[in-house]
């Protein structure tokens, strides 16, 4: 298994947590909450692979990605602790897993002939268009929306320094890592300076 297939798989538990939690935080039933966790952990790479034409999607035929999503929800499921309490968990979960998929979607696009600009941009979609869609199942304002979040900002960041590093001495796998915590460490030092983007 190559760091690309581990980076894909734990973005893909991550994000599976993450959109089980919201479905907990909007008192949803079982099944309400794996549909979240699905569309979070599937939502974005499926728009991926859509826009740069591979076939088939990238979770179809992979049961141990299904079984991803089927453990992270049911892990959210047996815990019974509040959600309030799991505020600042749900938040770094989120900033590991926009970083996870920010890496993976660039690559897997670079990988299938996409230039450098576009494949960014595909990093940025994979990373967020996940939560984007739970948070619309949710009736929820996304997080790639809210005011003083620089959400979609890090995974650009983060990605583009994968792209100015690709062609340098600095092995692939290293450069990957590198984009993972680039994108968590702007992530959370963003939120707690409270930075933002200037009003549109």
């Amino acid at each position: 298994m190559t760091l690309l297939n581990i980076i894909t798989y734990m973005g893909t538990f991550v994000f599976a947590l993450m959109g089980a939690l919201k479905a907990r935080k909007f008192k949803m039933d079982i099944f309400g909450g794996l549909v979240v966790a699905f569309a979070t952990a599937y939502g974005g790479g499926t728009v991926r692979d859509l826009l740069i034409g591979i076939k088939p999607v990238n979770w179809v035929n992979d049961y141990f990605a299904l079984g991803l999503v089927l453990a992270g929800t049911v892990i959210t499921f047996v815990v019974k602790e509040g959600v309030n309490k799991f505020s600042k968990t749900i938040f770094f979960t989120d900033a590991l897993g926009i970083g996870l998929f920010t890496a993976a979607g660039i690559e897997v696009s670079l990988r299938n002939g996409v230039n450098d600009a576009y494949a960014l941009i595909m990093g940025v979609i994979s990373a967020t268009f996940g939560g984007l869609i739970a948070d619309i199942f949710c009736n929820d304002v996304p997080n790639l929306f809210k005011k003083g979040e620089l959400y979609a900002t890090a995974c650009a960041i983060g990605g583009g320094f994968y792209l100015l590093l690709k062609n340098t001495i600095i092995h692939k796998d290293v450069n990957l890592i590198i984009c993972v915590f680039t994108v968590l460490l702007i992530r959370i030092y963003s939120k707690r300076k409270r930075l933002q983007l200037p009003n549109i």
